[in-house]
């Protein structure tokens, strides 16, 4: 049964989904702004929030956390300079502007960014 299974595919393994969705979130953290479908942002959103909030606590334990998830560059930049940002705020740390669609497959584009 596939029950609670709500986490789209892409067409992937397992192993492979998730260094997607890493590469996909280091890029964000260093980039700050990327573009990219729009099920794989919707898919971005959570892990980059999970992530942003670990980051504000700026403990030990979650700089070796982060630094397991993304790489030691990006959680640097995260802990030292995004984090701080949100220190105020709850949640919502990025927001998703869709894009007009590919030409080539038509396949519908966002853009993913920190608020």
């Amino acid at each position: 049964m596939n029950h609670h299974k709500k986490n789209r595919k892409f067409g992937r393994v397992r192993n492979q989904r998730k260094a997607l969705l890493k590469s996909l979130a280091s890029s964000l953290i260093d980039k700050e702004r990327i573009q990219t479908t729009e099920a794989k942002a919707k898919e971005l959103r959570p892990i980059v929030e999970k992530l942003i909030t670990s980051a504000k606590s700026g403990s030990l334990s979650s700089r070796r956390t982060l630094s397991s998830r993304v790489g030691v560059s990006a959680s640097k930049k995260l802990v030292d300079s995004i984090a701080p940002k949100y220190k105020d705020r709850k949640g919502g740390y990025t927001r998703i502007t869709k894009l007009e669609t590919k030409r080539s497959d038509a396949a519908k584009m966002a853009q993913i960014e920190f608020v």
